[in-house]
């Protein structure tokens, strides 16, 4: 499959002359995808605000982790907002190149085919529901990274994929999915509870993407998916405080 301007494509279909015309409707399909680069932006100035802080570019040190990074006790506390921003922190010029690059190869392909405003909606509910997951799972330990909303955008691609027929485009995504679960659990100083509470988030809003998809949310589907969505984040934005 070739990515296009419009979503996956079959390699005879993006060699056609036939002119493709952008989507220009109000929920942004097709065109550049300009929230993926947002927010490619910001946490790279969140990268560089931690290092001038006093972080380290190979590990998780600095005032700004620790003030901003997700922690249980804090979040307890009333520190709630930990529960977003440590999606945006890194520790390490490694760790916020993989996820950057992984959020730009996601982020390009989905954010035309689905939409910005379903891109973002379902990019914020796999964040929350990673911050829930890596508190349920280690509420003592201090987590930083967007895995969470990285591995919700794998999960999300899968389904689509799967939804629109693209099933060697599916079947490839699925052996990525694992590959990255091994390493999850192969390697230390990983939020396993981050990786798997965000791919949950994207498999939950993927599903109700497809759903729309196939006609089971009536003719205004974009708008009931994004108040699905919504209440999705909310709801794991609750969880993760009440586990903290």
């Amino acid at each position: 499959m070739t990515p296009t301007p419009v979503g996956m494509r079959c390699p005879e279909c993006a060699k056609q002359r036939t002119k493709v015309s952008r989507g220009t409707s109000a929920y942004g399909f097709g065109g550049v995808p300009r929230a993926t680069f947002a927010l490619i932006a910001v946490n790279v100035i969140a990268f560089l605000i931690t290092l001038g802080g006093g972080g380290a570019a190979t590990g998780a040190s600095g005032s700004i982790i620790n003030d901003l990074g997700l922690f249980g006790p804090a979040v307890a506390d009333g520190e709630w907002y930990r529960i977003v921003t440590g999606g945006f922190l890194h520790a390490g010029l490694f760790h916020i190149g993989f996820n950057m690059f992984a959020l730009y190869i996601l982020g390009t392909m989905l954010e035309p085919a689905i939409g910005t405003p379903r891109f973002v909606a379902v990019y914020a509910v796999s964040l929350l529901a990673g911050s829930f997951g890596a508190l349920l799972v280690e509420p003592d330990a201090l987590t930083v990274g967007a895995s969470g909303g990285v591995f919700g955008l794998f999960g999300l691609a899968f389904l689509v994929a799967r939804g629109r027929g693209l099933d060697q485009v599916a079947a490839q995504l699925g052996v990525l999915i694992l590959i990255n679960l091994f390493f999850t659990f192969s390697i230390g100083n990983i939020s396993v509870g981050g990786h798997l509470g965000g791919l949950a988030g994207g498999l939950l809003a993927g599903s109700l993407i497809v759903a729309g998809e196939r006609g089971m949310l009536g003719p205004r589907r974009v708008p009931a998916e994004l108040v699905a969505l919504a209440l999705l984040g909310i709801g794991s934005a609750a969880g993760a405080v009440l586990v903290a």
